[in-house]
C-alpha cells in the first residue's frame, strides 16, 4: 500500500476529509520550498502536491502562471525539485508527495528515467496535466512498478466512459477539477460537485480529491463535506506572493489553520 493510499485509509478510518495544499516548487525562491513544505504539514496538510515549474502551464490561472515564472527565474526545473523532495524527506518519511507538472519535462528525460528519479526521491504520486490516458499506459505502467501512484484529473466535461478509461489507470486518488476553467478560478457550484462526485464515485472505490476553485475556509468546508479530499492551491500560492521573507512562513501557517479547521468542522 503506498502512502497515499495509508493516508486515505487512516483518514477514512477517522471520518475525516484529506486536506491537499498545492505550491509551486521553487517559489518565492527556492531557498524556502522545504521550509514551505514541513509548515504546510506542521498547520495541517495531509499530503503535498509540489507544482513542477513549466513556461506553459495550459491548466493553471495566472496566480500559478506567475509562481512558475518565479520559479523559473531561479533555474528551478525537474531536477531541482526532486531534490528539494529528498531532503524534505530528510526529516518527514510520512506524508505522501504529489508531483503535478506536464509532460514536456518528463519527456525530455525519458519515462523510464523519470520514473526511476522520481522513485528515488521518494515521491508518491504523479499528476501529469497533459498526458491523455488514451496515449499513456506505458507512462503509468512505470510509475506503478515503483509504487507510486499516477493521479489523473477528471473535469466537469469527462463523460462516463471516459471516466471508465481514467479511473481504471489511476491510481491513489482521481482528482475532480471542480469547474470549467484554470486553477483559481471563481463561482464554485458545490451543488453541482457534490453530483458529480457522487457519479464518479458510481464508478471507482478510489478517493476522490476536488481542486480549482476553493479559494477560502468557506467552499474548503462545503466541499470537504463531499469529497475524499480538498486541494488548494492558488490561494496558498497568493499568500506566498503577498508576503515577503520575514513574515512568509507566519502567513502560510495562518492560512493553512484555516483551512484545516473548515475542513475538519465539515
Amino acid at each position: 500500500m503506498s502512502r497515499i493510499q495509508s493516508a486515505f485509509a487512516t483518514l477514512k478510518q477517522q471520518g475525516k476529509t484529506a486536506l491537499i495544499p498545492y505550491i509551486t516548487a521553487g517559489d518565492p525562491h527556492p531557498k524556502f520550498t522545504v521550509s514551505l513544505m514541513h509548515t504546510l504539514v506542521k498547520n495541517g496538510a495531509d499530503m503535498i502536491e509540489l507544482g513542477v515549474p513549466f513556461s506553459d502551464p495550459m491548466a493553471d490561472g495566472p496566480v500559478i502562471q506567475r509562481a512558475s515564472e518565479r520559479a523559473l527565474s531561479h533555474k528551478v526545473g525537474l531536477t531541482a525539485v526532486l531534490d528539494m523532495v529528498r531532503a524534505f524527506r530528510e526529516t518527514d518519511q510520512a506524508t505522501p508527495i504529489i508531483l503535478m507538472g506536464y509532460a514536456n519535462p518528463i519527456e525530455a528525460i525519458g519515462a523510464v528515467a523519470f520514473a526511476d528519479r522520481a522513485k528515488s526521491a521518494d515521491v508518491d504520486g504523479v499528476i501529469t496535466v497533459d498526458y491523455p490516458p488514451e496515449e499513456c499506459a506505458g507512462f503509468v505502467k512505470e510509475l506503478r512498478a515503483r509504487d507510486i501512484d499516477p493521479v489523473f484529473l477528471l473535469s466537469p466535461t469527462t463523460d462516463a466512459k471516459r471516466v471508465e478509461l481514467i479511473v481504471n489507470q489511476a491510481s491513489g486518488f482521481v482528482y475532480y477539477v471542480s469547474l470549467k476553467g484554470v486553477t483559481g478560478a471563481a463561482n464554485l457550484d458545490i451543488v453541482e460537485v457534490a453530483a458529480r462526485v457522487a457519479s464518479i464515485r458510481e464508478q471507482t472505490k478510489l478517493p476522490v480529491g476536488v481542486g480549482f476553485g476553493i479559494r477560502d475556509a468557506a467552499t474548503a468546508k462545503a466541499t470537504a463535506a463531499i469529497a475524499d479530499a480538498v486541494v488548494v492551491g492558488s490561494r496558498i500560492v497568493l499568500a506566498i506572493e503577498a508576503s515577503n521573507e520575514a513574515n512568509l512562513l507566519t502567513n502560510v501557517a495562518t492560512l493553512m489553520t484555516e483551512l484545516k479547521l473548515a475542513v475538519d468542522a465539515a
